[in-house]
């Protein structure tokens, strides 16, 4: 069973640290690595992470099982006026995929942004990622799909997923 704590920018270099243990193998088949390092540079420098918890609020938690961390996620309000939260990042070391960290880690965000008027949950999915599936037996459905140009040439290909509180 993970336990959660909420990270702050004294946690960046664990944050860090996790995401280059699983960036590579969560998305080796989908991106070129110029454009993998491009977008770790771009959403997972210090300065990016700094940005992400200090200005634009976004709440960050480490997942941690036992002692160990193994997992992070953001998430933060997108339009409180309507409930509507965005749910930035989720992650899990590989060894520990399939076994209740993802669930366990939804469900705890659910539940903190539930108290918070939170109606609906989104989150953004490359349309190529496995882990669409898994967003989908948690009860998400893909409400549109998107193509956001990130710069240098690079395109996100996203489903925008919506699940109901």
């Amino acid at each position: 069973m993970l336990s959660f704590k909420k990270a702050g920018t004294n946690d960046i270099p664990l944050i860090r640290e996790l995401t280059f243990q699983i960036w590579p193998v969560a998305y080796q088949s989908i991106l070129s690595p110029k454009q993998m390092e491009y977008m770790l540079e771009m959403m997972y420098s210090v300065p990016s992470l700094e940005q992400q918890i200090t200005i634009l609020k976004h709440r960050f938690i480490i997942g941690y099982n036992g002692e160990k961390p193994v997992a992070f996620a953001s998430y933060s309000p997108q339009l409180p006026e309507e409930g509507i939260y965005r749910l930035h990042k989720i992650y899990i070391l590989p060894a520990i995929q399939g076994k209740g960290a993802g669930k366990a880690m939804i469900n705890h965000i659910i539940s903190d942004i539930s108290q918070n008027g939170g109606k609906v949950l989104e989150l953004n999915v490359n349309r190529f990622n496995n882990a669409k599936s898994f967003y989908e037996k948690m009860g998400f459905a893909i409400y549109r799909t998107e193509d956001n140009d990130i710069g240098n040439g690079y395109f996100m290909n996203d489903y925008v997923m919506r699940k109901l509180l």
